[in-house]
């Protein structure tokens, strides 16, 4: 989709940011990527559905929905220079000024409200689990028990479910949750957990189309927000537009476009400021 940029409105928002950075040298915090021509976007790379980098270009849904606030903040598709925002460096990447926002699997917390602000949410997801197809034996969290549970190194979630649901789980570790599903696939594991929101993204590759199910068990709340340097007047911007998106249903394109083979039932969009504990 080839984004077009917006006259009237967002053409005085982008004079401004101009006299902004005429008058506070590289400052980002307007949005106007340093020299008002560019705007710095930070994604995931890796992450199938969301945010993944592939030979044609950027696809996902938050890919999508970055796309949609940056033309709505006036800026062509060209116009996005795209930069890899793994977990660990986000709040750091903001405060440096190295990207102008970061749509990621973000999730909103206050920890992470300290250091950044946020918009939205614009997604709300859940730690769930990814099972073969056709398993019948795992029908609720306390089935784990039973199960051999891929452990992704880093990652807390396999050890939240047997600290807290499933003592007996027996953790499989893999490197990556990507190396986990051939696991899956051929039975060397029976689940793997994660927000169902990613889970949904593996799923839904076309070589996976139908081997796997998420169990719907909503685990936990994650709040999906667009983070920004701290007092960024781009959070209220971003905001408008993330509403424009529900409303026009481009948000409930970008869900099914990027979900819909993995059967995912996700959340209505939720409202702006509405973080769920």
């Amino acid at each position: 989709m080839k984004l077009r940029k917006v006259s009237a409105a967002s053409a005085a928002v982008l004079a401004l940011a101009l006299t902004a950075t005429a008058c506070g040298g590289d400052d980002k915090d307007s949005g106007s990527g340093g020299d008002g021509k560019k705007i710095t976007i930070g994604i995931k790379f890796d992450q199938p559905g969301l945010g993944q980098k592939t030979p044609d270009g950027y696809a996902g849904f938050d890919v999508d929905v970055a796309m949609y606030v940056a033309k709505k903040l006036g800026y062509t598709e060209d116009q996005i220079e795209w930069k890899e925002s793994k977990s660990a460096d986000r709040e750091t990447m903001l405060q440096r000024g190295d990207v102008d926002f970061i749509a990621a699997t973000y999730s909103i917390t206050p920890e992470r409200q300290e250091k950044v602000d946020f918009a939205g949410p614009y997604l709300l997801a859940h730690q769930d689990v990814l099972i073969r197809a056709d398993d019948d034996k795992i029908k609720s969290p306390e089935d784990l028990n039973a199960a051999k549970l891929c452990s992704v190194t880093g990652s807390t979630s396999a050890q939240n479910v047997k600290d807290k649901l499933a003592p007996k789980a027996q953790l499989q570790p893999y490197p990556t949750y990507s190396a986990c599903l051939p696991g899956l696939q051929n039975g060397a594991i029976d689940a793997l957990t994660t927000d169902d929101s990613i889970l949904a993204g593996y799923a839904a590759q076309s070589q996976f189309k139908g081997k796997f199910k998420l169990g719907g068990f909503k685990l936990t709340n994650e709040n999906y927000g667009i983070g920004v340097k701290k007092g960024s007047d781009l959070k209220d911007k971003i905001n408008t537009a993330l509403e424009a998106m529900v409303s026009d249903k481009s948000w409930d394109k970008a869900v099914e476009d990027n979900f819909g083979p993995a059967n995912y039932k996700n959340e209505p969009a939720p409202k702006i400021g509405d973080i769920k504990s």
